[in-house]
């Protein structure tokens, strides 16, 4: 375990590698595919550059298999970014560490009279191991989270420590469940299902806390948020007139309730943000209880 956050390796009996910590780097946006698709394109292309060519080198079909990502299979990829009505893009990098970079996007038609999700987003996200935070720096990740921020028309957004792997797969959301509220500064990412709810609200706090319209608006704007949160962990930035960013402290960090580091930074935030946040309407089942609890991990 490092400083800030413990090392986790889950691995299938056959020794792939199913479930290890990381980081995300998420955007959502109330824009159709159609209007954003360039600007994802060129953050795409900027994460490329900031992680090295080639290392992205797997994209899925659409029947969820996966291929190699050769020059053929980038013109498939930017194929589907240029379609004008819908596109659902998934790509990772298998070596030299598995599970360790990953792009994900799902853009929509939401002008589409028959889709009945008042809730629907187009979204978007990037997966980092810790081993780019710990060589680059946390300045370095800061730096990308903004450079890929900046052309992209979001509502909200998130950078931070995450449950990165194959979290669908049998055993491992027992395995996440085993560390979640040790480690509240680790998130669980669902991009594609959040993309159908999420809407105009947001979600709790992150090391990086992207607030567009029309939350930032309703909470005074860079000048009222910096008014709201106290300290100095905290950092409110301006990036125009209609978007911010909150940085709870220099390095993202898991925190560990056992040991007494309960990030109240993080805590701080949330209660800010608690009227807008989104709270999962159709939980049911034996986990209930314990996801209402994680959702409301920092306001306990």
């Amino acid at each position: 375990m490092t400083e800030r956050y413990p090392r986790i390796r889950i691995r299938a009996r056959n020794g792939h590698l199913v479930l290890r910590e990381g980081l995300n780097i998420c955007f959502y946006l109330r824009q159709s595919h159609a209007a954003v698709a360039q600007d994802v394109l060129r953050a795409l292309d900027t994460f490329q550059g900031a992680i090295g060519t080639g290392t992205l080198d797997r994209y899925a079909d659409s029947e969820g298999a996966w291929h190699p990502l050769d020059a053929s299979g980038w013109e498939r990829v930017r194929d589907e970014l240029r379609a004008d009505d819908w596109a659902v893009v998934r790509l990772r990098g298998d070596s030299p560490e598995e599970q360790a970079f990953a792009f994900e996007y799902h853009g929509k038609d939401l002008s589409d009279a028959a889709m009945d999700e008042p809730g629907a987003v187009t979204a978007l996200g990037f997966w980092l191991p810790t081993e780019f935070l710990e060589s680059q720096g946390p300045q370095r990740v800061r730096e990308l989270a903004f450079e890929l921020a900046r052309p992209l028309p979001f509502c909200f957004g998130h950078t931070g420590l995450s449950f990165n792997g194959e979290l669908d797969l049998a055993g491992v959301e027992h395995e996440i469940d085993i560390r979640r509220f040790r480690h509240p500064g680790f998130d669980i990412v669902d991009l594609g299902g959040l993309s159908w709810k999420l809407g105009a609200q947001v979600r709790g706090p992150s090391w990086l806390t992207f607030l567009g319209q029309p939350v930032l608006d309703q909470l005074g704007g860079a000048t009222g948020l910096r008014s709201r949160l106290g300290g100095e962990s905290i950092i409110v930035d301006a990036l125009d007139d209609q978007r911010a960013v909150v940085t709870l402290g220099h390095w993202p960090e898991a925190g560990d309730i056992e040991r007494g580091h309960s990030l109240p930074a993080y805590r701080a935030l949330a209660r800010v943000l608690e009227p807008w946040t989104y709270r999962e309407e159709r939980l049911h089942g034996a986990g209930e209880e314990a996801r209402r609890r994680w959702e409301r991990r920092f306001l306990a």
